[in-house]
């Protein structure tokens, strides 16, 4: 069985990850879709809220799990028989870190590979950042996020300002 996971912070998850996730979903027998802590980032979202919002948004999609995990992304790969990283890529600043992490994870755990995927072009500008900063201006969020996950979204922006 081919295991592969997507990892991120996904705070909030956006029309753009749902469609890295869609896609490489198609190139495997499993897709773990991993929320990671990442210590350097201050979240919006509770680790169980975006657990919860990313099995919300992928219910319909058989082959993928949703899971968390606050370990190193190769040590959790290898704990899970996973063989493969998907990334996703807006641009080419995005490639340079994500290579690097990609030759680190698999120094790691040598059975580990990176794929990445490029956004498709209606997502290459989008990030949550840029989400959360639209949200606190109250635009029109239908085409950046899931509409499953908008009025979370609008009520969290609501909680903090």
């Amino acid at each position: 069985m081919s295991i592969a996971i997507y990892p991120g912070s996904f705070d909030p998850v956006t029309k753009g990850h749902l469609n890295i996730i869609a896609r490489a979903a198609k190139s495997f027998d499993k897709l773990i879709v991993c929320v990671m802590v990442n210590s350097d980032k201050h979240p919006m979202f509770s680790l169980e809220e975006r657990v919860d919002m990313l099995r919300r948004v992928t219910c319909g999609m058989e082959n993928v799990e949703v899971d968390f995990s606050d370990s190193l992304l190769a040590e959790y790969a290898k704990s899970r028989g996973a063989g493969v990283i998907v990334k996703g890529l807006r641009a080419m600043s995005d490639f340079e870190r994500e290579f690097q992490m990609a030759i680190i994870n698999h120094k790691l755990n040598p059975g580990l590979d990176t794929m990445f995927l490029t956004a498709e072009h209606q997502f290459m500008y989008l990030s949550s950042s840029m989400v959360k900063e639209m949200g606190h201006y109250h635009v029109d969020l239908s085409d950046f996020l899931p509409q499953e996950i908008i009025l979370d979204f609008i009520a969290r922006i609501q909680e903090r300002y």
